[in-house]
């Protein structure tokens, strides 16, 4: 990574001489080198689940799989796991977890480790791992070694055995800086060995040195020797490309090295905003990746200590950067180029039926800046995994939000303005509905009065497709609010039938509660009580968040 939170930056000595290196490193070792052996490994008769063939990624089945997604920070921020729903919803078919040995940050558990496994799993969603401690070693006194991620995959041999159709094994992040960077072969080589040895059948993923980016090609060189290592052929090669790649020449160049050789690779993380040390050429990269069908990771989700490489603001998926719209939308992007894995019933072939087009959206919690669309759900052959949110001007349309249910809130507006929006259902082969109808939305003028609340929710009992519910509202400032309007969301298709102190609008997943007589006032500390009851299915999960007169409430 370049800038990820608690890490050193990156390239220490690269800021003198990257843009050198870029020209002449791997000019020289394209010449000394001019092309690798093709021989290689068989794949064994134990290879199961993700693995190579041909120099490819396959799925167990054989089905060509080429990585799209993001790379998500979750050792150091352990509670945003809504994180990987997030990147399913906008289309990612992969995620490369941040994963601690114990060397430099608090160690991830088993337990922890299986939970993200069994959340990729729930989200259709790859699941690339990867051990971050042994970032830049040899250069970072603070980095760990190989040989100790080595271990501490194979002391999580038993939660991540039989996962092979869903887990591919990063042994460890960027693990030589720029430090003789020779090095790298021989403790990459002995670490691939020690897992073969405890038995892993899982595709091996190996990053390069240089801080991922091999600017002096110690990989590209060694590649073959270092895959000849592996008994079972299932490694795959992982470059870095950030500000040493900011020619076209450069990229294709390294990519095609590969390629041609009949070594697998893919872009394991990548940047694109320019920085002190150059701007990369991540159009370059993404359109390569393409042509080339070779996966691709951006870097990163979000929480990076310099934001300029958060794809999502604040683990926010409504406030996508530029950057994150780059990658999430734009030309050669995850939404235009991912297809789901197999192994979860996507990319099936022949599967070209879209969905249905969704309802009419509805707008309820109007703010100056925002709006809670809901719609009816639309319907697939094979399952709606999600829905796109455009607005509409003229005869364009912007995408602003993306939802795995029939409801999105809409940020970043502009007070006093009328928009246009509507809704696209899409399914798990990436087949896209007919536009829905659209609702047109003029927000609150700036300064409309807000409210200081907090909210309580429960469920007071639960029946075979049903359930009590009670909403707790509490004025937590110093004025009287009347009159007021509570909206709120349902995410599992919860329909409330009857309510009592309010009385409920729902379109879709989308709630909007005015008060009853005896409750349009909240007097200033005091609360008022709104029970319901509701049908249900499976699920029940509580609604995330709720707005009263438009200002966000903190949960009580």
């Amino acid at each position: 990574m370049r800038t990820a939170r608690r890490d050193t930056p990156k390239r220490p000595l690269a800021r003198l001489v990257a843009g050198l290196a870029a020209l002449l490193g791997l000019v020289l070792f394209g010449a000394l080198c001019p092309s690798m052996a093709v021989a290689r490994p068989a794949v064994g008769a134990q290879a199961t689940g993700l693995h190579i063939g041909d120099g490819r990624l396959l799925e167990g089945n054989g089905n060509d799989f080429v990585m799209r997604g993001v790379n998500h920070a979750h050792t150091w921020y352990p509670g945003e796991t809504q994180s990987l729903a997030d990147v399913k919803a906008l289309g990612a078919n992969t995620v490369r977890v941040v994963l601690s040995d114990g060397h430099r940050w608090s160690e991830n558990s088993p337990e922890d480790v299986a939970a993200v496994v069994g959340q990729c799993k729930a989200n259709r969603l790859i699941c690339v791992l990867e051990v971050h401690d042994t970032t830049g070693y040899g250069e970072d006194a603070a980095a760990g070694t190989l040989d100790h991620a080595a271990d501490y995959w194979i002391g999580l041999k038993d939660v991540l055995a039989g996962q092979e159709d869903y887990v591919v094994v990063n042994i460890g992040n960027e693990p030589w800086g720029n430090t003789d960077p020779a090095g790298w072969t021989g403790p990459t080589i002995a670490a691939v060995e020690k897992l073969r040895d405890a038995g892993f059948q899982h595709t091996i993923m190996v990053d390069a040195p240089n801080w991922g980016q091999d600017w002096q090609g110690v990989m590209r060189a060694n590649a073959q020797s270092v895959y000849d290592a592996d008994p079972t052929g299932n490694l795959i090669f992982s470059i870095h490309m950030y500000s040493v790649y900011d020619t076209a020449q450069e990229i294709t160049d390294y990519l095609n090295a590969f390629v041609d050789a009949g070594l697998p690779i893919l872009i394991g993380e990548f940047g694109g905003p320019a920085d002190q040390w150059g701007d990369p050429d991540e159009d370059t990269m993404m359109a390569t990746a393409e042509q080339l069908d070779l996966g691709y990771l951006a870097w990163s989700w979000s929480g990076n200590t310099d934001p300029v490489l958060d794809l999502a603001l604040d683990f926010d998926p409504g406030r996508l950067s530029s950057w994150g719209e780059r990658i999430f939308h734009g030309v050669n992007g995850i939404a235009q180029t991912a297809e789901e894995a197999t192994v979860y019933g996507g990319g099936t072939p022949g599967d070209t039926e879209a969905p249905t087009a969704p309802g009419a959206p509805a707008a309820s919690a109007v703010t100056d800046t925002s709006v809670t669309l809901g719609w009816a759900a639309a319907t697939d052959d094979t399952g709606v995994t999600g829905y796109d949110v455009v607005r509409v001007a003229g005869g364009a349309e912007t995408r602003v939000a993306a939802s795995t249910s029939p409801t999105a809130t809409v940020t970043g507006l502009t007070a006093g303005t009328a928009y246009t929006f509507a809704v696209y259902a899409r399914d798990a082969a990436g087949n896209r509905s007919a536009r829905s109808a659209t609702v047109d939305v003029t927000t609150d003028e700036a300064g409309t009065p807000g409210a200081a609340c907090s909210v309580g929710y429960r469920v007071v009992g639960e029946w075979p497709g049903g359930f009590q519910g009670e909403i707790v509202v509490r004025n937590t400032g110093t004025a009287a609010i009347a009159p007021w309007t509570l909206a709120f969301a349902f995410a599992d298709g919860q329909t409330i039938t009857n309510m009592w102190g309010g009385t409920a609008t729902q379109n879709a997943g989308a709630v909007s509660v005015a008060p009853a007589s005896y409750t349009a006032t909240i007097p200033a500390g005091a609360t008022v009580t709104l029970g319901f009851t509701a049908g249900k299915g499976a699920a029940n999960t509580a609604p995330a968040a709720f707005r009263l007169n438009g200002s966000d409430c903190a949960r009580a």
